[in-house]
């Protein structure tokens, strides 16, 4: 597709600022959302130096009013929505099960569930009468797993593939496809703050087959080829 409208929450850091920056120099017309204005302008200010028509719209994907705003001017601003990415995530509370409270369960399905229902909700409300688009979730390999320490979390992502899945199957034969990627360790923010030390996060490449924590680039680049 030439020149495709590419609208990309929690775009302001890791793989959401990877994958803005990778479809820019694709060619796409970026709306990059977060929650912190100066990060948002910093990033159109790089994405522009690419040659890339590109908005920052401050959004909060925890409230459907947002989204929906968010969503609405970025078809206002461009007249239409090709590709939507939905990286708008967050870690949690690490820790036990026994140390998980009602408080750190809303903390994160708030963000990582009710975010990305939201959105696509919003998103496929545009491209379902367009015939045609891609939305593209982000997982996590605890999505299918489960991990110590994580229960939140994992749980948190088994909801995205299941979402996922679901809207996938409702969007079947319609133009518009839904995927999820769902990488392992990444070397983000994230992923340093889950870890919290330099041992434990040593800990976790262990579990990789490859020894290494993949680049943000590398999960962007495979949301730019989905």
């Amino acid at each position: 597709m030439k020149d495709p409208v590419v609208l990309i929450t929690g775009a302001l850091t890791g793989i959401g600022r990877a994958t803005a920056l990778a479809f820019a120099n694709e060619g796409g017309r970026i709306v990059a959302s977060g929650r912190h204005d100066a990060e948002g302008h910093e990033l159109v200010a790089e994405l522009r130096k690419l040659g890339a028509e590109a908005e920052f719209l401050r959004s909060d994907v925890r409230h459907e009013d947002e989204v929906r705003s968010l969503v609405g001017q970025t078809v206002a601003r461009f007249g239409r929505l090709d590709v939507a990415v939905n990286t708008a995530g967050t870690e949690g509370k690490p820790g036990p099960v026994t140390a998980q409270s009602a408080e750190s369960y809303a903390a994160t399905f708030d963000t990582n569930v009710l975010g990305t229902l939201l959105s696509m909700k919003h998103e496929l409300r545009v491209m379902l009468p367009q015939g045609s688009g891609s939305i593209v979730n982000v997982s996590s390999t605890y999505g299918r797993t489960g991990g110590a320490g994580a229960s939140v979390y994992a749980a948190s992502k088994h909801a995205v593939e299941g979402l996922t899945k679901s809207a996938a199957l409702e969007a079947a034969g319609s133009g518009v496809r839904v995927n999820v990627v769902a990488p392992g360790p990444v070397e983000t923010g994230m992923l340093n703050r889950f870890a919290g030390t330099d041992e434990r996060k040593a800990g976790l490449i262990t579990t990789v087959p490859l020894k290494r924590v993949a680049a943000p680039e590398e999960i962007a680049e495979t949301i730019v080829f989905l």
